[in-house]
């Protein structure tokens, strides 16, 4: 009896670090998004802020204070993002019971475009103060 369950729990644990392992090699690709993202991100705030904010208040600006500033504050959504990628192989595991590949790929193609999204809302919210402001 004590072999089989450590034979399973052997199975377990071996699937458990084939799940880890998959997300451990997407991590690149989901870093490398978010940087693209964050530099497109912040492209469009200029684009926004320049083009539409500041013909309308002369006191929009972007300076090496905002730009530092700003990166800072990337850091951290970074950081954090990566936290939350951590719950890519937790969710995996404990939610795809047939150990799906389409599953898994699927639960990082949304992970990914939610993270990736973010960025985005800080120029969107900047249009969008524009159009009613």
């Amino acid at each position: 009896m004590d072999w089989i369950i450590n034979n399973l729990k052997g199975m377990y644990k071996e699937k458990n670090n084939q799940i880890k392992d998959w997300w451990s090699k997407k991590r690149a690709l989901y870093n490398a998004g978010i940087f693209i993202s964050g530099i497109v991100s912040f492209i469009l705030y200029c684009f926004v802020g320049y083009v539409f904010i500041y013909p309308m208040d002369e006191e929009f600006e972007i300076t090496l204070f905002t730009i530092f500033f700003q990166g800072i504050g990337y850091i951290f959504f970074i950081i954090i993002a990566n936290l939350f990628y951590n719950l890519g192989h937790i969710l995996d595991i404990r939610l795809n019971e047939n150990n799906s590949e389409s599953y898994r790929n699927n639960l990082f193609k949304i992970g990914f475009i939610a993270t990736i999204a973010v960025p985005f809302s800080i120029p969107i919210l900047l249009f969008i103060e524009y159009v009613f402001h």
